[in-house]
């Protein structure tokens, strides 16, 4: 019962929005609260959920009698009260959440403390470009459990892994999502997870899962250059269309290369010579950092199981997933 930005910024995953007020309707109520008396704002406030209240019932006019939804606000006050209140006396079987979101946040921040601990984890590396997302996703379509946090994210984890048109979420609705994914998993059975850094883009992972993680089992993703290439043409071909969006994402790199690297890569993008461009950018920047990076935060990298894969189509990352699956198989007791 949140209004649209509150909803936005972070909800039990699955949920609905039903707003008994506005963005501007609470607002208008809280200074009236301030500025004249809670009983004026209560008025006021009873006349506005009680309107929107009625489209909500219809909005859901075709549930049947047994329906029980689980209805909440921020704290569990008068928005979530007053529609609980009128679910229940049409007959529905509707529960207030106690305590509300503030009750729903405090739970996930707890349990996020303790429940990665439950799991044992298998983390995919690889140079960047050897496809550790395709690999987890054939995972799970082989029905492994698999923690995709850079799908949860929305960002693919490097200068340029923002997504288009898909802005991330809040801090709080990535740890929302991220709890909810691990509470679906069977302990005893490994958790695929990709080699990620404490951050990606703007979210960052939570601790007690990141310390598990560093200490985990890695699984090595070998692929040749000229596919990594390849592969990241494909999932970049935004930036590709657009060099005047590339060279301002290229441009912080400037630091660590110096500009007439970010010259010469500007005008390869300027060119159409994505080939050469993406195989510069592998050699120069990014093997170079992602491998001093899991070598200082992954442990276990030396000693991973290699799979390795000699395309990049659906049919290749099935049959990776199947091997890394042979071998896990392989190695129970």
């Amino acid at each position: 019962m949140r209004t649209p930005e509150e909803f936005a910024d972070d909800h039990v995953p699955g949920a609905v929005n039903c707003p008994v007020l506005t963005t501007e309707e609470r607002a208008a109520v809280g200074t009236l609260h301030a500025q004249a008396s809670a009983f004026e704002a209560r008025k006021r406030g009873a006349a506005l959920i009680s309107r929107n209240i009625a489209g909500i019932v219809e909005r859901f006019a075709d549930r049947p009698r047994d329906w029980a939804p689980l209805v909440y606000c921020w704290r569990g006050g008068q928005r979530s009260r007053s529609l609980t209140h009128v679910l229940n006396e049409i007959g529905w079987k509707a529960v207030q959440l106690e305590g509300g979101y503030r009750a729903y946040r405090r739970h996930v921040v707890e349990r996020l403390a303790v429940l990665p601990a439950s799991f044992d984890y298998r983390v995919v590396c690889g140079l960047t470009g050897s496809g550790k997302s395709r690999l987890l996703a054939a995972l799970h379509a082989r029905g492994a459990q698999v923690l995709d946090l850079e799908a949860l994210a929305r960002h693919r984890g490097s200068l340029l892994g923002d997504l288009p048109d898909a802005p991330q979420p809040s801090q709080k609705a990535f740890e929302s999502e991220v709890l909810h994914r691990l509470s679906g998993f069977v302990p005893g059975r490994p958790v695929f997870v990709e080699s990620e850094s404490k951050k990606i883009g703007r979210v960052q992972v939570p601790d007690a899962l990141l310390e598990r993680m560093r200490v985990a089992r890695c699984v090595r993703v070998d692929l040749p250059r000229a596919l990594r290439v390849a592969l990241l043409k494909a999932e970049y071909a935004h930036f590709l269309a657009d060099p005047a969006l590339l060279a301002d994402r290229l441009a912080p790199l400037a630091q660590l290369h110096g500009r007439e690297a970010i010259a010469r890569w500007n005008a390869l993008a300027s060119a159409g010579d994505f080939d050469r461009l993406v195989d510069a950018l592998l050699v120069e920047h990014y093997d170079p950092t992602y491998t001093r990076a899991i070598e200082r935060n992954f442990p276990n990298f030396a000693q991973g199981r290699v799979v390795a894969a000699r395309a990049i189509d659906a049919t290749a990352w099935d049959d990776a997933a199947r091997r890394v699956l042979d071998e896990e198989q392989a190695c129970l007791p």
